[in-house]
């Protein structure tokens, strides 16, 4: 099977696209390439991959592929906050312009990458796909549009696919540090404190990177008629935590360290709780293989066997809001965050 794996230089695709190859699929990649310079160890996937940005993919760049799994865009809240309206150029119009060229070039199936988000101030109560959506960011809102459109778009002939992901965590040669669990782990390797920003009562469920893959894998080979123009929450049950609980784990992961909050410390808006049981109940060859506490484990030896340091972790190579920023202070990327100059990056 031929896939068209776009953000498969990302921090999920590239774990993505090595499962992806492992599975026997025949892979290509799409991606503007943005963080080429914010590689976190080694084993960089070999998959060749288009170098093109999501918005000005074609009707041909879709051409004879059985599949294509949409992970690019803005992928959070502060990338998101950059400017609304370029969230929506990129992660709405072009996602959904993705979807329509996909469906006149004879895609079957197209998996996109949604995100729990979409629940935005779910509450503390256990909520599934049926849920009232309430995002509260422009990322989020982003996300329920290009559901609500690409919904629209299918057929006996097309196929949609919306995987809302719990919050991300987990090693991957494309590590981000925006993300919880990594974030906490970092602070507590570099620093020998796990530091809270929020006063951590907000509710939010987490997932591993590889066991989102394994849940796009799940769905690329599942029958037409159990995903046609399904949504699927994406993470396990047990793994819906208050921020305190996952700083708790880290602490208790990462040997000598401490936990400190934040001077004024504030509940976060973003609160939910996501049932998860749909998806493996569908599909019961999803199965994840990852908790909390394995993942921190695994963060805290991948951070010991690579070296970071504090000036890593808190610059603007691994953070996507700090490498973006600092793209457009070097004037590399214009305002639109497309390439002005592509040489070589000096975080000095």
């Amino acid at each position: 099977m031929k896939i068209l794996l776009t953000g498969s230089q990302g921090y999920i695709g590239m774990v993505l696209s090595t499962m992806l190859l492992e599975q026997g699929f025949e892979v290509t990649g799409l991606d503007s390439d943005l963080y080429k310079s914010c590689t976190f160890g080694s084993n960089i996937p070999n998959v060749p991959f288009i170098n093109k940005d999501i918005r000005d993919v074609v009707k041909n760049d879709c051409v004879g592929y059985d599949a294509i799994l949409h992970l690019a865009g803005l992928s959070n809240d502060p990338l998101g906050n950059l400017d609304r309206k370029l969230t929506f150029d990129i992660n709405y119009k072009a996602s959904v312009n993705l979807a329509k060229s996909a469906k006149a070039a004879g895609v079957r199936r197209f998996i996109f990458s949604s995100s729990c988000s979409n629940y935005g101030a779910g509450g503390t109560k256990m909520i599934n796909e049926k849920a009232k959506l309430n995002p509260v960011t422009p990322y989020g809102i982003s996300k329920v549009m290009v559901e609500k459109a690409v919904y629209s778009l299918a057929d006996e002939n097309f196929t949609p696919v919306f995987l809302r992901n719990a919050t991300a965590y987990g090693f991957s040669p494309r590590i981000r540090f925006d993300l919880v669990l990594n974030n906490l782990v970092a602070w507590a390797f570099t620093t020998g404190m796990v530091y809270l920003k929020s006063d951590g009562s907000s509710w939010r469920p987490i997932v591993h990177v590889e066991d989102i893959s394994r849940a796009f894998i799940a769905v690329l080979k599942a029958e037409k008629s159990i995903v046609h123009n399904q949504v699927f929450n994406v993470g396990t049950n047990s793994d819906n935590y208050q921020i305190k609980q996952i700083a708790q784990i880290v602490k208790e992961t990462v040997p000598g360290c401490s936990l400190k909050f934040a001077p004024g410390a504030s509940a976060d808006k973003r609160c939910y709780r996501v049932d998860c049981s749909k998806l493996p109940n569908t599909i019961p060859s999803f199965k994840p293989k990852w908790n909390a506490k394995k993942g921190a484990a695994q963060l805290y030896q991948s951070y010991k066997k690579i070296g970071l340091k504090l000036e890593d972790f808190e610059g603007p190579k691994y953070q996507r809001i700090g490498h973006i920023k600092f793209l457009l202070k070097k004037q590399l990327i214009n305002n639109s965050l497309r390439w002005i100059a592509a040489e070589k990056l000096s975080y000095v």
